[in-house]
């Protein structure tokens, strides 16, 4: 089947899935998600990193107050019967879990903290995978700058969240001048990461990438999603003998790389050789990350 759709329990037909007018995702975008690469191989179902995915995800459900019981291995599980379900040998999976019908929730009185009442809503859909053209790692794509900023003081920055609104507005602003991401700077003017990805850029061979939301050796707050493909990347270098650094990258230190490349859960590693008008280095997709993407791509899902 096309697509598969798990809420609260049950299956359903993809026009036939329904959450309460009240849901907290729909009202007030109080929700987090997540996007992985699924699929079947072998009568099983695999999904790629996927307890850091849901690990990633009951962590932000718990320090923004949403939820302290998610159940993790139950999350998994769902994740994993709802792709076996979907029979499809490369998926893109999107969990999401809201904060639930709230309507009935009695107010906390003043100067208390809230204990949530009510049960949250999670729902879990498989596609078919997107299938991006080779020609995009081959060659690189063009990213533009966005317009809006990323606040380090936004406490809800840095986690993956329902309000998604601007960045899609950025993207299709984005598409519109032919590239294929949105640089996102801080309100510092130092650079958070694409709309959908995490930023690397590559300079005397070395790899350097903002500081995320929960980085080690740093107490400055961040806006930046510690991203999972992102901490792979950095894992995968320290296997490949690669220098890589974590700091605050500037908008020189990109027009200035060696390379620039993306990274998320759908596309892996993408190389950038142009933002806006100016070109990266020679304008090709470097060598470090070619290295990386067939590293990346080559090792082990599940």
């Amino acid at each position: 089947m096309p697509t598969t759709v798990f809420l609260n329990g049950a299956f359903f037909e993809p026009g036939a899935a329904r959450v309460s007018a009240f849901d907290a995702g729909l009202q007030h975008a109080v929700g987090l998600f997540e996007t992985l690469a699924a699929g079947n191989r072998g009568g099983e179902a695999w999904a790629e990193r996927l307890p850091e995915h849901v690990d990633r995800l009951c962590a932000s459900a718990r320090e923004l107050g949403m939820s302290d019981d998610l159940r993790r291995d139950a999350l998994i599980d769902a994740v994993l019967l709802t792709v076996k379900r979907s029979d499809l040998a490369r998926a893109r999976v999107r969990l999401t879990v809201t904060a639930g019908d709230m309507s009935a929730a009695p107010r906390p009185a003043p100067g208390t903290t809230p204990t949530p009442t009510h049960s949250p809503t999670v729902m879990i859909l498989a596609q078919p995978a997107t299938d991006y053209p080779e020609a995009m790692f081959e060659r690189g794509v063009r990213a533009s700058i966005a317009d809006a900023r990323a606040n380090p003081f936004n406490p809800t920055e840095g986690h993956k969240t329902l309000n998604y609104w601007w960045r899609l507005r950025e993207l299709h602003r984005a598409s519109a001048k032919g590239a294929a991401e949105s640089l996102v700077f801080q309100i510092t003017n130092h650079l958070a990461g694409g709309c959908v990805s995490n930023a690397f850029v590559v300079k005397g061979g070395a790899l350097f990438t903002p500081f995320a939301r929960g980085d080690e050796g740093t107490t400055l707050p961040s806006p930046v999603l510690p991203g999972v493909t992102r901490a792979a990347v950095l894992a995968t270098a320290a296997e490949l003998g690669i220098e890589a650094r974590r700091r605050m990258v500037t908008i020189d230190d990109v027009l200035g790389a060696e390379e620039v490349f993306l990274t998320n859960s759908s596309w892996g590693v993408l190389p950038v050789v142009a933002v806006e008008r100016e070109t990266i280095a020679d304008g090709k997709p470097g060598r470090v990350a070619a290295r990386l993407r067939a590293a990346i791509d080559a090792g082990p899902t599940g």
